[in-house]
Parts: C-alpha cells; sequence; structure tokens
C-alpha cells in the first residue's frame, strides 16, 4: 500500500470537508429541531410563563445579520485576491460575534431582571426553554468564533487566494448556518411564547 503524497493528502480534504460539515450541519437542525418540538409540547400544557424579549436580542440579532455581510465580503475578496479587504471583512466579523456574545449576557441579564431564570424555585419551563435554546446556540457561536480565529489567522499570512480558500468558505457555510438558525430561533421565540 502506498503512502499517499502531499497534494493527494490536499484532494481529499478538499473532497470530504464539505459534506462533512453538512454532516455536523444537519445534527445541529436535528438538535435545534428536537427542542423547538419539545418547546411547543410543553407550552400547550399550560403553566407557561409570558415575558418579554429582551432589548439585547433585538441587537444581538442586527450584529448576527450584519457579520454575515461581511463574511461575504471576505469571501467575495478572497475570490479577487484582495488581501487587504479580506483581512478587513474578517476582523469586521470576528468583532461582530463578539458583540453578538456580548449582547447574548446582557440579555440574560435582562431575563434575570424580569425575574425569569433558568433553574430553581422561582423558575418556570419557558424561562428554562429560552436560555437553554439560547444557551446552546451561543456554544455552537462559540466554537464558530474559534474556528473564525483560526481562519483570520490564516488571513493574517496572506494564505487565501482565489484558488486557495476552502477553510474561509466553509468557516462562511457555518456561520451563515449560525445566522439563519439564530433569525429561526429569534422569531420562534417570539411567536411561540
Amino acid at each position: 500500500m502506498s503512502s499517499l503524497n502531499y497534494a493527494e493528502k490536499q484532494e481529499i480534504r478538499n473532497k470530504t470537508a464539505k459534506p462533512m460539515l453538512y454532516v455536523a450541519i444537519g445534527s445541529m437542525v436535528m438538535l435545534f429541531g428536537g427542542l423547538t418540538s419539545a418547546y411547543v409540547v410543553r407550552h400547550a400544557e399550560g403553566n407557561w410563563l409570558v415575558f418579554t424579549m429582551p432589548q439585547a436580542f433585538y441587537f444581538s440579532t442586527a450584529l448576527m445579520l450584519l457579520s454575515s455581510l461581511t463574511m461575504n465580503f471576505a469571501l467575495m475578496a478572497a475570490k479577487k485576491n484582495n488581501f487587504t479587504q479580506i483581512k478587513q471583512a474578517l476582523v469586521a466579523t470576528l468583532v461582530l460575534g463578539i458583540g453578538f456574545m456580548i449582547c447574548q449576557f446582557m440579555g440574560w441579564s435582562q431575563l434575570s431582571a424580569q425575574k425569569v431564570f433558568f433553574a430553581g424555585k422561582d423558575s418556570n419551563a419557558s424561562g428554562s426553554f429560552f436560555y437553554v435554546l439560547t444557551g446552546l446556540h451561543l456554544a455552537h457561536l462559540l466554537g464558530g468564533m474559534l474556528y473564525l480565529l483560526a481562519v483570520n489567522i490564516k488571513a493574517l499570512k496572506n494564505k487565501y487566494t482565489a484558488q486557495n480558500y476552502l477553510s474561509l468558505q466553509l468557516c462562511a457555510t457555518y456561520w451563515h448556518f449560525l445566522d439563519g438558525l439564530w433569525i429561526y430561533l429569534f422569531f420562534f421565540l417570539i411567536f411561540i411564547s
């Protein structure tokens, strides 16, 4: 059995990376689909605390949408070999992602001020579900932020060109998925309260 050379290993990696990402995304869709289904079932049972969506979640939604735009700018810049714009767009995406995370924590603080708690004697299933759904999204976003940080480091070294931007493309796909997932959760939590 012959060992593979670098080019062959790279070709295998390129062919398997996207399908593996789609499998991961599919599992996340199933996770959040199951949780939102459980939310609907539990909501129908009654004893459901109705509360106001904290303003911070509206701001975080705007930041997430903007971050998808900046990620698109990074991809377009890579296709044009514009190293400066790739770096600027990726740094902007990272900053907007950090802003999203800060807004999430502010939103949880605002929930706590409304007496909506995750657990304890004063908690209610509606609040618990809210924290779980938004917290799991934030955990997945944290993974995306780590990947985005790695992509930023590669961009600083001018690694992305019109011929070689797979990891940037994978990061963008995952980031757009997180954006779409957040929009789904945001409207779900507003309208199914």
